[in-house]
């Protein structure tokens, strides 16, 4: 028997499992999903507008708001409505129009707008923020068109329009803002933070489930038969080790494909991002067959496994950012290869790093595998003897 056989032993026990290929397959997704769409924040602002009769005005105010990218508009028939659904984030700011505002605007009068959000809600006043803006550019078409009415023959209504139509021809003022001195530290929100963290939690935490496969065949005396015939230990632990490498690539490079296709994530240098692919696969290897010299029972490994690998992801970064916790507990964190595969994605995914960039935590994380896979074997040829 082979090495490239018992390989393949070992994944078909994995794909013919169905509980092994949800939590391979299907959960990463989910969480994945969840974690996701969690931690991005929000790119459309909701608007709730009451309108009891503002008249023209109201309706190019509106229009302009309804326009605005980023921004839905939702109506209400009153106050009380708008307040509630607010309370509710139905909508995340509202904008109350008061009566004869078209009247107030033409005759030169201050018209006073209703703003309803919770002071104490970041999400709320960043959506009033928004609105104000939309205001702010709506009051500078009206200052215009009064200037000009005042100055020409023009009527108030024809030099609002004028306004409105040179508006988008006037330059915008731009501000650039820079941070000198610091690099991000974090890896972006949404599914570029969520992808790169669960491919790092699940090809890990699968691998110390899958220890039970190592456990079920020395309890079952599998190893003993195998070397009753021409196999030698060597091949037996060679073709343990290329299963779980095997499976572990598969789960990540399913992770990496998701991520792109479905939910548009760029997973930075192509040369780098496929050898930390692989030197994790290497880890997690190391770390399935290591705990299966280590767990007593297949049952032990199934209820132990997936919660030391959950430890292990929150000490690493997988859960939040190392970048927020003290020094002490970020150089804890570093005792887990999870701390330096987040770090290498960083990099990658934040700083726009290169293969030279992540050397350093490739070079760690090639240390982690070396030193589980060395010890898996030392551990499995010691029973197999």
């Amino acid at each position: 028997m082979t090495v490239f056989a018992l390989m393949g032993v070992s994944i078909r026990r994995v794909t013919r499992d169905r509980v092994s290929l949800f939590f391979i397959v299907v959960l990463p997704v989910l969480v994945i999903l969840i974690v996701g769409a969690s931690v991005r924040g929000f790119s459309t602002i909701r608007v709730g507008v009451v309108d009891t009769g503002s008249g023209p005005a109201g309706g190019q105010l509106t229009a302009m708001m309804a326009a605005t990218p980023g921004i839905e508009l939702h109506r209400y028939g009153t106050t009380a409505d708008l307040e509630q659904a607010v309370r509710r984030s139905s909508v995340q700011a509202g904008l109350v129009l008061p009566d004869g505002m078209s009247a107030a605007v033409q005759g030169g009068s201050t018209v006073e707008l209703g703003l309803v959000a919770e002071s104490s809600n970041p999400t709320q006043q960043a959506a009033v923020t928004a609105v104000q803006s939309v205001v702010a550019r709506y009051a500078g078409e009206v200052q215009a068109a009064r200037f000009t009415a005042g100055t020409t023959s023009s009527g108030f209504v024809a030099s609002l329009a004028l306004a409105h139509r040179t508006a988008p021809d006037v330059a915008d003022v731009r501000v650039l803002s820079r941070q000198a001195g610091t690099t991000l530290t974090t890896l972006p929100q949404g599914f570029s933070y969520s992808a790169p963290t669960m491919l790092v939690l699940f090809v890990f935490l699968n691998a110390l489930a899958g220890s039970a496969v190592v456990i079920g065949n020395r309890k079952l005396g599998m190893y003993e038969r195998m070397l009753a015939g021409p196999v030698r230990s060597g091949t037996i632990i060679a073709g343990e080790a290329l299963g779980f490498v095997a499976v572990g690539l598969a789960q990540a490079l399913l992770i990496v494909g998701v991520g792109s296709v479905l939910f548009g994530v760029s997973w930075g240098n192509p040369l780098a991002a496929t050898l930390l692919v692989g030197v994790w696969a290497l880890v997690g290897a190391g770390a399935g067959m290591l705990a299966g010299t280590l767990f007593a029972s297949p049952e032990q490994a199934t209820a132990v496994g997936p919660a030391l690998g959950i430890a292990f992801g929150m000490l690493g970064g997988c859960m939040w950012p190392l970048a927020i916790v003290g020094p002490t507990m970020r150089a804890v964190g570093h005792v887990t290869p999870q701390a330096w595969a987040v770090d290498a994605w960083t990099r990658l995914l934040s700083q726009h790093g290169t293969l030279a960039s992540i050397a350093p935590q490739l070079l760690a994380l090639a240390g982690f595998g070396s030193v589980f896979l060395a010890l898996a074997t030392w551990r499995l040829h010691r029973r197999l003897s």
